[in-house]
Protein backbone atom coordinates (compact mmCIF):
# COMPACT_ATOMS: atom_id res chain seq x y z
CA UNK A 1 0.00 0.00 0.00
CA UNK A 2 1.13 3.44 -0.79
CA UNK A 3 2.29 5.20 2.67
CA UNK A 4 -0.16 7.80 1.62
CA UNK A 5 -3.28 5.66 1.46
CA UNK A 6 -2.30 4.78 4.90
CA UNK A 7 -3.81 8.10 6.30
CA UNK A 8 -7.40 8.71 7.69
CA UNK A 9 -7.27 12.71 7.68
CA UNK A 10 -9.47 14.05 10.55
CA UNK A 11 -11.68 17.39 9.36
CA UNK A 12 -13.27 18.48 12.28
CA UNK A 13 -14.56 21.84 11.16
CA UNK A 14 -17.48 22.90 11.91
CA UNK A 15 -18.78 23.20 8.09
CA UNK A 16 -18.95 20.95 5.15
CA UNK A 17 -17.63 24.03 3.01
CA UNK A 18 -14.42 24.36 5.23
CA UNK A 19 -14.01 20.43 5.03
CA UNK A 20 -14.40 20.20 1.31
CA UNK A 21 -11.60 22.71 0.76
CA UNK A 22 -9.20 21.06 3.64
CA UNK A 23 -9.79 17.92 1.44
CA UNK A 24 -8.93 19.86 -1.55
CA UNK A 25 -6.03 21.26 -0.12
CA UNK A 26 -4.53 18.32 1.24
CA UNK A 27 -4.74 16.47 -1.94
CA UNK A 28 -5.43 12.54 -2.21
CA UNK A 29 -5.08 10.54 0.89
CA UNK A 30 -6.81 7.40 2.06
CA UNK A 31 -9.34 8.73 3.71
CA UNK A 32 -11.06 11.88 4.90
CA UNK A 33 -12.91 11.36 8.59
CA UNK A 34 -15.78 12.90 9.06
CA UNK A 35 -16.46 13.58 13.19
CA UNK A 36 -18.84 14.65 15.84
CA UNK A 37 -18.18 18.27 15.36
CA UNK A 38 -19.22 18.20 11.47
CA UNK A 39 -22.14 15.41 12.27
CA UNK A 40 -23.46 17.46 14.67
CA UNK A 41 -22.91 20.55 12.50
CA UNK A 42 -24.14 19.69 9.23
CA UNK A 43 -25.39 16.25 9.32
CA UNK A 44 -23.73 13.65 8.33
CA UNK A 45 -25.53 12.12 5.03
CA UNK A 46 -24.62 15.90 4.05
CA UNK A 47 -21.13 16.17 5.26
CA UNK A 48 -19.87 12.46 3.80
CA UNK A 49 -22.27 13.26 0.62
CA UNK A 50 -20.02 16.25 -0.49
CA UNK A 51 -16.63 14.77 0.78
CA UNK A 52 -17.33 11.49 -1.15
CA UNK A 53 -16.74 13.52 -4.44
CA UNK A 54 -12.90 13.81 -2.79
CA UNK A 55 -12.17 10.65 -1.61
CA UNK A 56 -13.34 7.67 0.88
CA UNK A 57 -15.21 8.28 4.24
CA UNK A 58 -14.41 7.07 7.63
CA UNK A 59 -18.08 8.02 9.19
CA UNK A 60 -16.37 8.58 12.87
CA UNK A 61 -19.94 8.71 13.97
CA UNK A 62 -19.03 6.16 17.68
CA UNK A 63 -22.20 4.58 17.58
CA UNK A 64 -23.17 3.34 21.34
CA UNK A 65 -26.74 2.77 21.74
CA UNK A 66 -29.31 -0.69 21.99
CA UNK A 67 -29.10 -2.84 19.33
CA UNK A 68 -31.66 -1.81 17.51
CA UNK A 69 -30.88 1.16 17.27
CA UNK A 70 -27.72 0.96 16.15
CA UNK A 71 -28.86 -1.21 13.81
CA UNK A 72 -30.59 2.11 12.06
CA UNK A 73 -27.85 3.97 12.48
CA UNK A 74 -25.61 1.25 10.32
CA UNK A 75 -28.42 1.21 7.92
CA UNK A 76 -28.60 5.15 7.39
CA UNK A 77 -24.62 5.14 7.49
CA UNK A 78 -24.83 2.35 4.18
CA UNK A 79 -27.17 4.95 2.82
CA UNK A 80 -25.10 8.14 3.50
CA UNK A 81 -22.45 6.20 1.30
CA UNK A 82 -19.50 5.88 3.95
CA UNK A 83 -16.32 3.54 2.99
CA UNK A 84 -16.05 2.61 6.85
CA UNK A 85 -17.91 3.91 9.96
CA UNK A 86 -17.14 2.81 13.68
CA UNK A 87 -19.23 2.34 16.82
CA UNK A 88 -17.87 1.40 20.53
CA UNK A 89 -17.24 -2.12 21.70
CA UNK A 90 -18.03 -1.58 24.98
CA UNK A 91 -21.55 -1.52 23.47
CA UNK A 92 -21.56 -5.05 23.54
CA UNK A 93 -21.45 -8.02 21.24
CA UNK A 94 -25.28 -8.20 20.89
CA UNK A 95 -25.34 -4.67 19.20
CA UNK A 96 -22.05 -4.42 17.09
CA UNK A 97 -23.56 -7.87 15.60
CA UNK A 98 -27.16 -6.41 15.03
CA UNK A 99 -24.72 -3.19 13.10
CA UNK A 100 -23.17 -5.55 11.11
CA UNK A 101 -26.34 -7.73 10.08
CA UNK A 102 -28.02 -4.31 9.45
CA UNK A 103 -25.30 -3.10 7.25
CA UNK A 104 -24.82 -5.79 5.11
CA UNK A 105 -28.96 -6.23 4.55
CA UNK A 106 -28.42 -2.30 3.40
CA UNK A 107 -25.95 -2.80 1.39
CA UNK A 108 -27.20 -5.58 -0.18
CA UNK A 109 -30.31 -4.02 -0.78
CA UNK A 110 -28.88 -1.19 -2.36
CA UNK A 111 -26.58 -3.29 -4.26
CA UNK A 112 -23.18 -1.28 -2.84
CA UNK A 113 -20.30 -2.79 -0.94
CA UNK A 114 -21.02 -2.93 2.70
CA UNK A 115 -18.63 -0.40 4.65
CA UNK A 116 -15.60 -1.57 6.61
CA UNK A 117 -17.30 -1.63 10.65
CA UNK A 118 -14.53 -1.18 13.11
CA UNK A 119 -14.76 -0.86 16.89
CA UNK A 120 -13.52 1.88 19.05
CA UNK A 121 -11.80 0.39 21.86
CA UNK A 122 -10.86 2.90 24.81
CA UNK A 123 -10.42 6.50 23.61
CA UNK A 124 -6.36 7.34 23.04
CA UNK A 125 -6.92 10.37 25.52
CA UNK A 126 -8.35 8.31 28.35
CA UNK A 127 -4.52 6.67 30.32
CA UNK A 128 -4.90 4.35 33.57
CA UNK A 129 -6.01 7.13 35.76
CA UNK A 130 -8.75 8.52 33.72
CA UNK A 131 -10.03 4.81 33.50
CA UNK A 132 -9.94 4.49 37.51
CA UNK A 133 -12.12 7.69 37.73
CA UNK A 134 -14.73 6.30 35.70
CA UNK A 135 -14.93 3.30 37.14
CA UNK A 136 -12.31 0.90 36.05
CA UNK A 137 -10.89 0.40 39.73
CA UNK A 138 -8.99 -2.42 38.48
CA UNK A 139 -6.74 -0.45 35.67
CA UNK A 140 -3.73 0.31 37.89
CA UNK A 141 -1.21 0.39 35.30
CA UNK A 142 -0.58 1.38 31.44
CA UNK A 143 -0.58 -2.36 31.15
CA UNK A 144 -3.90 -3.40 32.27
CA UNK A 145 -5.01 -0.52 29.95
CA UNK A 146 -3.33 -2.88 27.21
CA UNK A 147 -4.88 -6.09 28.29
CA UNK A 148 -8.80 -5.00 28.40
CA UNK A 149 -8.35 -2.71 24.81
CA UNK A 150 -7.21 -6.42 23.43
CA UNK A 151 -9.75 -8.07 25.04
CA UNK A 152 -12.49 -5.65 23.56
CA UNK A 153 -10.80 -6.22 20.13
CA UNK A 154 -11.35 -9.75 20.69
CA UNK A 155 -15.11 -9.29 21.12
CA UNK A 156 -15.15 -7.32 17.60
CA UNK A 157 -13.81 -10.09 16.48
CA UNK A 158 -16.61 -12.35 17.36
CA UNK A 159 -19.17 -10.14 16.63
CA UNK A 160 -17.98 -10.07 12.78
CA UNK A 161 -16.33 -6.82 13.00
CA UNK A 162 -13.86 -5.98 10.35
CA UNK A 163 -11.27 -4.22 13.03
CA UNK A 164 -11.12 -1.65 16.05
CA UNK A 165 -9.74 1.52 16.81
CA UNK A 166 -6.69 1.32 19.02
CA UNK A 167 -4.02 3.27 20.25
CA UNK A 168 -0.25 3.13 19.23
CA UNK A 169 0.47 0.32 22.02
CA UNK A 170 -1.98 -1.86 21.60
CA UNK A 171 -1.65 -2.75 17.83
CA UNK A 172 0.72 -5.10 18.07
CA UNK A 173 -0.94 -7.35 21.06
CA UNK A 174 -4.36 -6.63 19.03
CA UNK A 175 -3.00 -8.64 15.71
CA UNK A 176 -1.24 -11.27 18.03
CA UNK A 177 -4.83 -12.01 19.62
CA UNK A 178 -6.95 -11.13 16.28
CA UNK A 179 -4.74 -12.16 13.31
CA UNK A 180 -2.98 -9.71 10.79
CA UNK A 181 -5.96 -9.51 8.26
CA UNK A 182 -7.91 -7.83 11.33
CA UNK A 183 -7.61 -4.40 11.03
CA UNK A 184 -6.08 -1.47 13.67
CA UNK A 185 -6.94 2.20 12.83
CA UNK A 186 -4.84 4.65 14.67
CA UNK A 187 -5.36 7.93 16.15
CA UNK A 188 -3.04 9.50 18.57
CA UNK A 189 -0.55 9.80 16.17
CA UNK A 190 1.75 12.66 16.40
CA UNK A 191 4.69 13.36 13.98
CA UNK A 192 7.74 14.58 16.14
CA UNK A 193 7.35 18.41 15.34
CA UNK A 194 3.49 18.30 16.44
CA UNK A 195 1.98 19.13 20.30
CA UNK A 196 0.35 16.34 21.88
CA UNK A 197 -2.73 18.34 22.40
CA UNK A 198 -5.42 15.89 24.67
CA UNK A 199 -3.90 12.29 23.63
CA UNK A 200 -2.45 10.57 26.15
CA UNK A 201 -1.47 7.35 24.36
CA UNK A 202 0.34 8.56 21.61
CA UNK A 203 3.11 7.88 18.57
CA UNK A 204 4.77 8.89 15.65
CA UNK A 205 3.54 7.80 12.07
CA UNK A 206 6.25 5.63 11.46
CA UNK A 207 6.10 4.18 14.49
CA UNK A 208 2.32 3.19 14.26
CA UNK A 209 2.97 2.01 10.96
CA UNK A 210 6.53 -0.05 12.01
CA UNK A 211 4.16 -1.49 14.74
CA UNK A 212 1.79 -2.74 12.05
CA UNK A 213 -1.03 -0.06 12.02
CA UNK A 214 -3.16 -0.86 8.78
CA UNK A 215 -4.31 2.92 9.27
CA UNK A 216 -3.32 6.32 11.13
CA UNK A 217 -5.79 8.90 12.24
CA UNK A 218 -4.09 12.55 12.20
CA UNK A 219 -5.96 15.42 12.84
CA UNK A 220 -4.41 18.69 13.89
CA UNK A 221 -0.92 17.76 12.94
CA UNK A 222 -2.39 18.16 9.52
CA UNK A 223 -5.04 20.72 9.70
CA UNK A 224 -3.31 23.30 11.91
CA UNK A 225 0.29 22.73 11.67
CA UNK A 226 3.06 24.62 13.05
CA UNK A 227 4.01 27.59 11.32
CA UNK A 228 7.53 26.32 10.83
CA UNK A 229 5.90 23.32 9.00
CA UNK A 230 3.49 25.19 6.45
CA UNK A 231 0.27 24.71 5.78
CA UNK A 232 -1.81 21.72 5.87
CA UNK A 233 -0.65 20.34 2.59
CA UNK A 234 2.93 20.87 3.75
CA UNK A 235 2.55 18.84 6.55
CA UNK A 236 0.80 15.70 4.27
CA UNK A 237 4.27 16.17 2.32
CA UNK A 238 6.20 15.65 5.20
CA UNK A 239 4.34 12.97 6.74
CA UNK A 240 4.54 10.80 4.04
CA UNK A 241 8.06 11.47 3.51
CA UNK A 242 8.29 9.77 7.10
CA UNK A 243 6.15 7.13 5.99
CA UNK A 244 8.26 6.26 2.82
CA UNK A 245 11.06 5.84 4.69
CA UNK A 246 9.54 3.09 6.98
CA UNK A 247 10.19 0.90 4.42
CA UNK A 248 13.48 1.74 3.38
Amino acid sequence: MNPKDKIIVALDVPTVGEAVSLADTIGEVGALKVGLELITSCGAPQAVTALSKKGRVFLDAKFKDIPNTVAGAARAAVRAGAWMFNLHAMGGADMMKAAKEAAEDEAEKLNVKRPLIIAVTLLTSIDAEAARSVGFDSVNSESVIKSLVVRLAVLAKSAGLDGVVASPEEIEPIKKACGADFLVVTPGIRPKWSASNDQKRITTPAEAIKRGADYIVIGRPITSPPKEVGGPREAIIAIIKELEGVNK
